[in-house]
């Protein structure tokens, strides 16, 4: 069960996971996901009105040991009145240098369809590719390393039909360019400490050909207390500068404009935990474990203008999740 509640937008819905393996080498993987959302997020409820819709987003996937490699191949299908998305992913991890390097490469195609519910003639596409590479190294017995980078290039239409921009204070209809290519870097350490407890620190960059760039960095802290409960905490930052065709009211007709808060200057703060208890476990036979978990997160908008109010927007969003798995 995950709820999220802020920005105006409230999103809630069941999840479900099964992992079966066969034969030691094959493991096949489903998993169902719901999104009940209800409201609108402030930039679309400015200029339309409230909506309530459904996501159902349904997964597949095998991973295939081959020595020391891990071949997984997946596909993914979500549809809702007016997106339907799908892709397939392929991502190989090979471990090297006696198992103390892990090296990863992955590839994802997407091809989504845009609608409109409220003008059955509109019709549109996206694609999207996404190419990732990564490095896990072990330096000693309790301190991990990695490094990933990701690629992804856009086509076609990619904002949000519903939405508008302002220009000279009147509303019309936001332009995109119709491609995008961003890049994104990441290093994550984690290192343990005595007692079982662990702590970890991770910062990622991102920027693409709209002229968005964005940080983020994030710190935890994970103990177990006793044999059956494992207690983690964390700490995240993160901010970003405008896209180049993003405006609050603009003040000239431009080719490409948006009103898209997404796109705006923004920072950005969470502070969450997670629980773990491992409930019923008979050692080489099975383990039931529950986990529920809460994030706090504030945002701040510095030039984008919450029209009902004349100020600018900020929010505070709460992210419950509660989930069982069972291991057998």
């Amino acid at each position: 069960l995950h709820i999220y509640k802020g920005g105006g937008v409230t999103a809630s819905g069941p999840a479900l996971l099964v992992r079966k393996s066969m034969a030691d080498r094959v493991s096949l993987s489903a998993s169902y996901y719901v999104d009940s959302v209800s409201n609108a997020s402030i930039d679309v409820v400015t200029t339309a009105s409230p909506f309530r819709e459904r996501r159902n987003a349904y997964d597949l996937g095998v991973d295939y040991v081959v020595r020391d490699s891990i071949i997984s191949l997946s596909t993914a299908y979500s549809k809702e009145p007016d997106y339907i998305a799908r892709n397939v992913s392929l991502d190989v991890s090979q471990e090297v240098f006696g198992d103390m390097t892990t090296i990863n490469l992955g590839y994802t195609r997407s091809a989504d369809q845009v609608g409109r519910t409220d003008d059955p003639t509109f019709a549109d596409e996206a694609k999207h590719w996404q190419y990732r590479f990564g490095v896990t190294q072990v330096l000693s017995p309790s301190w991990l390393m990695s490094a990933n980078v990701e690629a992804i290039s856009d086509s076609g239409f990619l904002g949000n039909p519903y939405r508008s921009a302002r220009v000279f204070g009147a509303n019309v209809p936001e332009r995109y360019p119709r491609t995008r290519s961003s890049r994104a870097f990441k290093v994550r350490t984690t290192v343990g400490l005595a007692s079982r407890d662990a702590v970890r620190a991770e910062y990622r960059y991102f920027y693409d050909t709209w002229d968005v760039r964005a940080h983020t960095g994030e710190v935890g802290y994970s103990r177990y207390v006793g044999a059956d409960w494992l207690a983690e905490g964390f700490v995240r930052v993160n901010g970003q500068k405008q896209a180049l065709f993003y405006s609050d009211n603009a003040n000239a007709a431009l080719t490409y404009v948006t009103r898209n808060r997404q796109l705006s200057d923004f920072n950005g703060f969470s502070l969450g935990g997670k629980l773990t208890h491992s409930y019923r476990r008979v050692p080489g036979e099975y383990e039931i474990k529950l986990n529920a978990g809460y994030e706090l997160m504030r945002f701040k908008y510095s030039n984008f203008t919450d029209l009902r109010t004349g100020g600018a927007d900020a929010f505070t969003a709460h992210v419950v999740q509660v989930y069982v798995t069972a291991t057998y």
